[in-house]
């Protein structure tokens, strides 16, 4: 089993930055992609970012290239989303998630085994 708890959600203006964080325990997460989705009110959850076991591959949804970064530290088991240039549609609660798959294959969002509780980022206009 593998727990995953997100930090670092928060209010934020229009433009402003943040950094969410995401830190697993239980099993060992070798082989693991990690990523992030969200999911706004009313709406289905959606992939954000996706980074593979050894941080060399990494996918990015069309609507966060270039604004968002995702990394990993495996010696802290902790994956991380850096946030720049928020909009209000960015808004959502943000969740972790983990399975062994290609980073590709983590964007498809079917049947990963491993969820946080996910946290509350709101951009405000």
């Amino acid at each position: 089993q593998v727990q995953l708890v997100e930090s670092g959600g928060g209010l934020v203006q229009t433009g402003s930055s943040l950094k969410l964080s995401c830190e697993a325990s239980g099993q060992s997460l070798a082989g693991y992609a990690l990523g992030w989705f969200r999911q706004a009110p009313g709406k289905e959850r959606d992939f954000v970012a996706a980074i593979s076991w050894l941080g060399s591959g990494v996918f990015y949804a069309d609507s966060v290239k270039d604004r968002f970064t995702i990394s990993r530290d495996n010696a802290k088991n902790t994956v991380s989303l850096q946030m720049n240039s928020l909009k209000p549609d960015d808004t959502a609660v943000y969740y972790c998630a983990a399975k062994i798959v290609t980073v590709r294959g983590m964007a498809a969002n079917d049947g990963i085994p491993y969820w946080g509780k996910g946290t509350l980022v709101i951009v405000s206009s």
